[in-house]
């Protein structure tokens, strides 16, 4: 079994800036690609970054500039630094991991239980 646990969100001002990670643990023989994902009230979970293990990265159009994923693949660890906050940034952060447990399965995703960002006007 894979665990993912992110550190804790807060709140932010406007302009400020909020380092978030994400650690995964447990039987994992390799993480392929991590990232976070952001879900509003009542709206879809939404890509925010992502990485692969190569350092690839992907960003959604409304982060692009301000926020940055990074990994350490020996710490099976990924970090989203968010500079520039908005309030439209306000959302639940959650991260994911595609882990493999073993070598005769592929990978499977699997995702931590949220963390709250909140940016004040």
């Amino acid at each position: 079994q894979v665990q993912l646990v992110e550190s804790e969100g807060g709140l932010v001002q406007a302009g400020g800036s909020l380092r978030l990670s994400c650690a995964a643990s447990g039987s994992i023989v390799r993480i392929n690609g991590m990232g976070w994902y952001r879900q509003a009230p009542g709206k879809q979970r939404e890509l925010v970054a992502s990485i692969t293990s190569g350092g690839s990265t992907n960003y959604a159009d409304s982060v692009k500039g301000r926020f940055a994923i990074s990994r350490d693949n020996a710490k099976n660890t990924v970090y989203l630094q968010m500079n520039s906050l908005k309030p439209d940034d306000t959302n639940v952060y959650f991260c994911y991991g595609e882990a493999m447990t073993g070598y005769s399965s592929g990978p499977r995703t699997y995702w931590g239980k949220g963390t709250l960002v909140t940016v004040s006007s």
